[in-house]
């Protein structure tokens, strides 16, 4: 540790310095009642020096630079307020700031190297944070988020379920953890997990749209980003702990955080727990759900294999000096849990015994390296390092046998030299690099082992120019995409519309050739983006956004050979073609191009920041060239899991399940649609809320694109005083008829939730009871963006209760 401060100390007298000590500020904080606010966080862009506000309101910060110094003041149920002071040489100033009132929650995003926050940047953010994240957690990140505007979920059964951002998802949408993917394979098929746990987090970020100026084109539909405190940035000591019991599937969770240190060492613990069954539905998740189910009683039936066990330990410490920290966490990350609508063999010779039930064991260990320098030059101002290092496993086992074997190890490094403002532009240079060597062994491992890896720059700028904020930033990158053995096998296809019993099983005659192959595919997506937001009078201010964004396909997307037992297909890659001839069909190597995915996207954003009622208005328009999505060939292909009925079986009996084969394609599409929030402050104690959101995705030249969420609308009333908090949410799911012809129609349906929450004082903690009930009119209720809707619909009614202390 010694070294480090050397370190600092030579790296501050290699950049020379303008600051000067004397430069201070002093200053009050309050409402436009008169009255003082208390913990309110002055900040002063671009730099560590901050303060809050105690119980009189006052604060003083010292350090400044002479010249302009730009102040952000934002503190929970107020609009965040910005101020510009200049400063000359020893002067100090005293100033009065006054907040106003705004119902919307304004919370600044974390993980950027520019300001961003729902109610001032000009791409659309949300972020979900404190006693609201707390109430909408759960087992998965993607039903975490879902009552967000924009961002809905894939729902996999309850166990595996990632967010749909506008439409967009898989690939198009990176899931991070403190700024760094998370490194997993959920990006490769729905009924992969995401390794992000919620319970244990601080805030979760969602930048809908294009965020790959920060994240790279893996972002080029947007971003989730977890952000926790595994990697202190001060010693204070604080924490958090849960104990959480569900009724619909007797979930049980325990979760724990906490923060402390020295001076000069802060430390950091985070823990969780999580157990529970099957769940229930209110029908038979098995039979036609266009029947009439009136008859049965309620909470007969549980989705088979939707259990779940998981735990996570995560140990985090850093070196605290004068002008920033570096620190390093370490996390052990496991979950098992069913995979509902994964099964073999024929359903009506069998009972779902526990023999056959398929389950994935998910264990991840993660190692993060964060550090903040704040170096005060006259060129540089501050340097932000981010490091991680990933090693993720994930086993799906049948009949106590691993079939298929995932396994993903990803180093990336992140580096931001932020500069010292010129002529007023606030700013600075991102490096990125990444490397990925992704694997799947097994009966089902339909993509080749692969690597990937990315060189990246790109450059972020924004500027205050009267009223109006400007943003702008590019980004080039160098990806390879590498892979030694990739397969192209005989395969014998049917039709469709063909009987499987008309067919002859026994191949072992035939000759079957494979086709084994290198490939080494190297591309340079370049991004480009432009924002404004203008505040045209107060209170209000308009926001525009354009960005031209491209992305390298995924190895999934270009290599996929073989059976996805998630999807239910039998996936080829864009890197293959299908071919027909008079008397047959075949599936060789493409003649097209491999390109990369162009998108271009416009946002356009109506905000009311402050006064009793306040609103967010978005509308989108996203055309994405060279689109990659799979397309049904109308042909069906063996999944090569042989189907064992028992010793007796006959030779006829013997069989192996017919896939349908989807390919995947490139074309030219259209997404647009909009978001919309407005939020009342009724009274000091009682707020209503309403939300809606919609997206359309089509193709250019027709047609629509598949599981596509449909038109939602919902409100939430709420009562909060000094002790008492109770939410009632009611939304509404549209009827999606907008499908393909591999698609049904989904029909809409309506889901009520409330929770109510009481604090207790004990001792030095607060403890809050608390009381949750989800889907309380048990409707039946079929997510159309899942591809398992058929089998898991949502869970039934689910009433939780639980206790949770904050110190």
């Amino acid at each position: 540790m010694y070294h480090l401060s050397r370190i600092a100390a030579l790296m501050g007298l290699l950049l020379p310095t303008s600051v000067l000590a004397a430069q201070s500020l002093e200053g009050l904080v309050e409402n436009n009642s008169g009255k003082a606010v208390s913990g309110a966080l002055i900040r002063v862009e671009g730099t560590n020096l901050n303060a809050v506000t105690g119980k009189d309101g006052r604060f003083v910060i010292d350090d400044l630079s002479i010249g302009n110094n730009e102040f952000h003041i934002s503190v929970s149920g107020y609009a965040h307020l910005h101020k510009d002071i200049v400063f000359s040489e020893d002067e100090s100033k005293t100033i009065t700031l006054t907040l106003t009132r705004s119902p919307i929650e304004v919370i600044d995003v974390v993980a950027t190297p520019i300001h961003m926050s729902v109610m001032e940047s000009a791409a659309p953010v949300s972020v979900l944070a404190g006693e609201a994240l707390r109430r909408q957690q759960a087992a998965t990140i993607g039903d975490s988020l879902e009552k967000l505007p924009g961002v809905q979920s894939n729902f996999h059964g309850n166990v595996a379920s990632t967010p749909i951002i506008r439409g967009l998802s898989g690939p198009r949408v990176l899931i991070a953890q403190n700024g760094l993917d998370v490194s997993d394979v959920s990006r490769v098929g729905p009924d992969h997990s995401v390794a992000a746990e919620a319970s244990t987090s601080q805030q979760i970020e969602v930048l809908r749209g294009p965020a790959t100026l920060f994240y790279g084109s893996g972002a080029i539909g947007g971003v989730v980003n977890v952000a926790d405190g595994r990697v202190p940035t001060d010693s204070a000591t604080r924490g958090e702990w849960l104990l959480e019991n569900s009724s619909v599937n007797d979930q049980k969770l325990a979760s724990f955080n906490v923060t402390t240190g020295t001076e000069s060492f802060g430390f950091y613990a985070d823990g969780y727990w999580r157990k529970s069954n099957d769940y229930e539905v209110p029908v038979d998740p098995d039979s036609d759900h266009d029947e009439d189910d009136e008859d049965h009683e309620e909470h007969d039936f549980v989705v088979e294999n939707s259990a779940e066990e998981s735990n996570g330990i995560t140990l985090g410490a850093s070196y605290l000096f004068d002008k920033g920290f570096l620190g390093i966490a370490v996390e052990q990350f496991n979950r098992e849990y069913g995979i509902p609508g994964h099964t073999h063999g024929d359903e009506e010779e069998h009972d779902h015994d526990e023999e056959e039930s398929v389950f994935a064991d998910l264990e991840q260990t993660r190692v993060q390296l964060l550090g903040e320098f704040n170096a005060d030059g006259e060129w540089i101002k501050k340097i932000n390092f981010r490091g991680g290092f990933t090693d993720y496993e994930h086993a799906e086992v049948e009949n106590s046998e691993v079939g298929t074997l995932f396994e993903n190890q990803t180093s990336e490094i992140k580096l931001d030299f932020i500069h010292s403002t010129f002529a007023d532009w606030n700013g600075g240079i991102s490096f990125h690099f990444k490397n990925s060597d992704v694997a799947a062994q097994g009966e089902e491992a339909f993509t080749p082992p692969s690597k990937a890896q990315t060189f990246a720059l790109a450059i972020m700028e924004e500027k205050h120019i009267g009223e109006v904020l400007v943003q702008f930033g590019g980004r080039i990158e160098q990806v390879t995409l590498e892979a030694d053995n990739v397969l192209l096998p005989t395969l014998e296809t049917h039709h469709e519309d063909e009987e499987e019993d008309d067919h002859d099983h026994d191949h072992d005659d035939e000759t079957s050739i494979t086709r084994v192959f290198a490939v080494d595919h190297e591309f340079t997506p370049v991004s480009l983006s432009a924002g404004l937001v203008w505040d045209f009078t107060e209170g209000y201010n308009l926001g525009l956004s354009v960005s031209r964004s491209q992305r390298a396909p995924s190895a999934a997307e270009l290599l996929s050979f073989g059976p996805h037992i998630g999807t239910g297909n039998y996936e080829v890659g864009a890197l293959f073609a299908l071919y027909e001839t008079e008397h047959e069909a075949y599936i060789g190597l493409s003649d097209e191009k491999i390109d990369l995915e162009t998108a271009n996207n416009i946002d356009l954003t109506f905000r009311k920041t402050e006064g009793d009622i306040a609103f967010v208005f978005n509308a989108f328009y996203n055309q994405v060239d060279n689109y990659y999505y799979q397309t049904s060939t109308g042909l069906s292909a063996e999944s090569g899991h042989d189907h064992d009925h028992g010793d007796e079986e006959t030779e006829e009996e013997s069989s192996e399940e017919l896939l349908p084969v989807y390919i995947f394609e490139t074309d030219d599409v259209i997404l647009h649609g909009f978001e919309a929030q407005v939020a009342w402050q009724v009274t000091h104690a009682f707020k209503a809320t309403f939300f809606s959101d919609y997206v359309r995705a089509r193709l250019k030249d027709g047609g629509n694109l598949p599981r596509t969420p449909p038109l939602r609308l919902g409100t939430q009333f709420s009562y909060e005083n000094e002790s008492l908090s109770a939410h009632l949410d009611i939304t509404r799911y549209d009827t999606q008829d907008r499908i393909t012809s591999d698609e049904t129609v989904t029909d809409g349906y309506t889901l009520v939730d409330a929770s109510v929450s009481y604090d207790i004082p004990v001792f030095n903690q607060d403890i809050a009871l608390y009381l949750k009930g989800s889907n309380l009119t048990n409707t039946e209720a079929r997510v159309h963006s899942s591809f398992i809707k058929d089998v898991a619909p949502r869970p039934g009614r689910n009433i939780a209760v639980g206790v949770r202390g904050y110190f």
